[in-house]
């Protein structure tokens, strides 16, 4: 049996996530709060910038852990939690409260789930742009 190792997403790669949603974000002039995590669910970089509300920190890690545990960009999942949905109920069966708001996007490297970025201040459409520009920036 061979197993095939995939490298995890470094602090460089988490920094370089969020560099580049600021930049994506800063260019449309939206000011915005960025979060990495690990595979683990682990933060690995986190950046709120002094002019964002502070509700969109909370925003951008719910978003990036919603993107992780259903390894799907949260912009796909938004039917999928209304009434008749097949994730209706699972907000209240997790123990961290999901987010279903465009905006949190998975980062895989050889086909493997190895974070997400979350992004949290603009409309939904904006973050999610702003979250798929970091991911596309990384590879």
């Amino acid at each position: 049996m061979s197993t095939t190792t995939v490298t995890p997403l470094t602090a460089r790669d988490a920094d370089a996530l969020v560099a580049a949603a600021h930049r994506a974000a800063e260019a449309a002039g939206v000011t915005v709060s960025v979060t990495v995590l690990d595979a683990g669910g682990h933060l690995l970089a986190f950046r709120r910038d002094d002019r964002a509300v502070l509700i969109s920190g909370e925003t951008s890690t719910r978003k990036a852990y919603t993107a992780l545990q259903l390894n799907a960009p949260t912009a796909d999942l938004v039917d999928a939690v209304q009434p008749g949905g097949p994730f209706h109920t699972l907000p209240t069966a997790l123990d961290r409260p999901l987010l279903f708001i465009a905006g949190g996007v998975p980062v895989h490297r050889d086909g493997r789930l190895v974070g997400a970025v979350g992004v949290g201040g603009g409309a939904p459409e904006q973050d999610h742009a702003f979250a798929t520009d970091a991911v596309k920036a990384l590879a």
